[in-house]
């Protein structure tokens, strides 16, 4: 099976919390259109903006690129 993707992993999270991408966005300081592009895989984050997300949410970084389960 292949495993998922950053925006799959940040959706699951985001779920997981009971946030919408619109409270997410306001939680990081960015744009929600930037949460909808990263969910759907259109745009990566910054490394900056990865560290602010893994911290926000507890996770590493390993998780959220995939290397780790």
């Amino acid at each position: 099976m292949a495993k998922e993707t950053f925006g799959e992993r940040l959706k699951d999270l985001r779920a997981e919390k009971g946030l919408t991408q619109v409270a997410l966005a306001s939680e990081l300081n960015i744009d929600k259109s930037t949460i909808a592009k990263y969910e759907t895989d259109k745009i990566e984050p910054s490394i900056s903006m990865l560290i602010v997300i893994v911290k926000y949410f507890g996770v590493s970084a390993d998780y959220m690129l995939g290397l780790l389960d």
